[in-house]
């Protein structure tokens, strides 16, 4: 093995060492140690007094040696500023001086007066362009700067990649392809030139693109779609013909876009407007994808989460031409990858997959990968050998309500107005048909506002809610209101979160779902939120009059009111069942599911 060489950096010491250099040059090769400098009268005083013993003739300096006046005479080199002088030579001859003259190192001039100062200026700017970060990539600054992962280096595979089987049966094809191409060329067959996989973030992804290079056995250029445009125009072009010319080089292999959407939006859409450098690159990559063909083995593959504004070029067939789904995973899904990333975790034999897979509707890879992290992270903390499913749950709950503050101090009235706020919630969600179990209720505060939570565990995956659900949902959320206004005849702040997302609900079914009677199956407000996360991505119209306007606000109200009514109903024949639960709540700060249904049993 070859020894490593040590990489030399650039230094500011080099710069200053350079200027001592010149210094010293000037200094003792162009001006004489130990020259008195004279005038030029004194000079012509010097030679007629006969002190002058030799000269040097210059083209605009007269430089020797003569004996100076002073407490000694004593022999000393001198300099004059040459004057035109027509009887100069003859003098000297006269007074038998010996003189000569001196020929200009126009070389040595010349580098000390242009070259050394251009070379030190080169240096300051090649200091300072490595200083803002591009260092030797300045003078490559069009090439790509694509990842390349080896077959060897990746590690991964589909047994790597669960929760999403259907994505997985997808890109089979796409290996098999990579693996005998002849396969499907021989009958005519053209495999998709572009694979882009759409889904929310944390789902894996990447992962598959991986996976489905690792299964290949082939190399794996990945690169994000944010480091092709650069501020220079035509760099974000230029790197990616590169990335393309490399590929090809290379191929079979696989190239990688992560986060599309940041090169490949919607042309036309900029507010600046003008053809910027980021339409200038996505041009080139249309370009590029036309023109590769697919038989010698390159495939392109692209992550995003935001379908909806890529450029409708980009998806047309021919180019990305295969869309796949990779959807947040369902309960079996859950469990899969629970059972993966468990890995190389020492479990208890307590610890049920399948529990901790109903536990956590809606969570992603990522989401999971976490919980099994922070749940072996809380057992080293609190000295066990095995992770165990008390550490599990806590994970759960940490990640869905944050973290505990147990230091935090409550006056006492505000720690009964969250007991009876969280009890409210939770005698609801016992009583209304269609809510899910309450897993546990606790006053201790959490997170960044919860001052309380009432956790709830989905019996099943839902996709679709009927209209009662919604209206039991809405009662639920409201029950916590009006738990405080029957203990306290008073209201707090503590329902601020619950009357946004009540009011959201009510909302969505007056204009979106077509659930009100007065206002009938009209939808007043289109699909503008992402499917894949929880933003607008443009900001909303109205597109009807305001006297519709009043009657959808009179109608959100309605049903707001409504749903206040009935859990006031609910919980007016529950208040002494309130009131003793609220005690035990308070003494013990946490009550689980099984102990409040018993609890409740026991008052009634």
């Amino acid at each position: 093995m070859k020894p490593k060489k040590k990489k030399i950096r650039f230094s500011i010491w080099y710069l200053l060492l350079a200027l001592w250099g010149v210094f010293l040059i000037n200094q003792f090769f162009i001006t004489p140690q130990k020259t008195e400098e004279i005038s030029y009268s004194q000079f012509k005083g010097l030679l007629a007094g006969g002190h002058v013993k030799e000269v040097t003739i210059g083209k605009e300096k007269i430089t020797g040696k003569a004996l100076m006046s002073g407490e000694k005479e004593k022999e000393k080199t001198f300099v004059t500023v040459r004057v035109e002088d027509p009887g100069l030579v003859a003098e000297l001859l006269r007074h038998k001086v010996t003189f000569s003259g001196k020929s200009e190192n126009i070389f040595l001039n010349s580098l000390i007066a242009w070259v050394l100062p251009l070379l030190v200026f080169v240096g300051i700017w090649i200091f300072f362009i490595r200083r803002m970060g591009r260092g030797p990539e300045f003078m490559s600054i069009g090439r790509s700067k694509a990842r390349i992962l080896a077959e060897d280096q990746l590690g991964v595979t589909f047994d790597d990649v669960a929760g999403v089987d259907e994505a997985k049966e997808e890109l089979k094809e796409t290996v098999e392809f990579l693996r005998n191409p002849k396969k499907f060329t021989q009958l005519g067959g053209r495999l998709p030139k572009g694979v882009l996989l759409v889904g929310p973030p944390g789902c894996g992804k990447t992962l598959l693109a991986k996976a489905v290079a690792g299964e290949a056995k082939v190399p794996f250029f990945s690169i994000s779609g944010s480091e092709f445009v650069e501020m220079f125009v035509g760099v974000g072009a230029a790197r990616v013909r590169d990335l393309f010319a490399r590929a090809v080089e290379k191929a079979p292999c696989i190239i990688f876009v992560d986060e599309l959407d940041a090169l490949g939006k919607a042309r036309g859409i900029n507010p600046i407007g003008g053809h910027d450098e980021r339409e200038q690159t996505l041009n080139q990559l249309l370009v590029e994808m036309d023109g590769f063909d697919t038989k010698k083995g390159v495939i392109l593959m692209a992550a995003t989460n935001r379908p909806e504004i890529l450029d409708p070029a980009l998806l047309r067939p021919g180019r990305f031409d295969r869309h796949i789904l990779v959807d947040r995973p369902d309960i079996k899904g859950r469990q899969a990858i629970f059972e993966v990333h468990a890995k190389g975790v020492t479990l208890a034999k307590d610890v049920d997959f399948k529990v901790l897979a109903g536990m956590t509707p809606g969570f992603v890879g990522a989401d999971l990968a976490n919980v099994i992290n922070e749940g072996a992270l809380l057992a080293v903390r609190r000295g066990k050998k095995a992770v165990g499913m008390a550490e599990m749950e806590e994970a759960i709950e940490r990640m869905v309500a944050g973290l505990e503050k147990k230091t935090r101090v409550m006056n006492v009235q505000e720690r009964r107005i969250v007991a009876y706020h969280e009890l409210g919630h939770a005698l609801m969600a016992l009583t209304v048909p269609h809510a899910d179990p309450v897993q546990k209720v606790s006053i201790i505060p959490r997170g960044i506002a919860a001052l309380g939570y009432t956790l709830q565990r989905p019996t099943e995956d839902r996709y679709l809610m009927t209209k009662s659900e919604l209206l039991d949902k809405l009662t639920m959320l409201l029950g916590g209101r009006v738990a405080e206004e029957l203990a306290f005849d008073e209201v707090s702040t503590g329902a601020q979160n619950d009357l946004v997302k009540a009011t959201d609900i009510a909302r969505s079914m007056v204009k979106e779902y077509g659930m009100s009677e007065n206002l009938g199956l009209v939808a007043f407000e289109r699909d503008r939120l992402s499917p894949y996360i929880q933003s607008p991505q443009f900001p909303s119209s109205q597109e009807y009059s305001e006297e519709t306007s009043r009657e959808i606000d009179a109608e959100i109200k309605r049903i707001v009111d409504e749903a206040h009514q009935r859990a006031r109903r609910i919980l007016k024949k529950k208040k002494a069942i309130l009131d003793k639960v609220a005690k035990i709540l308070l003494e013990k700060e946490v009550i689980t599911g099984d102990e409040l249904k018993r609890l409740v049993s026991e008052a009634a």
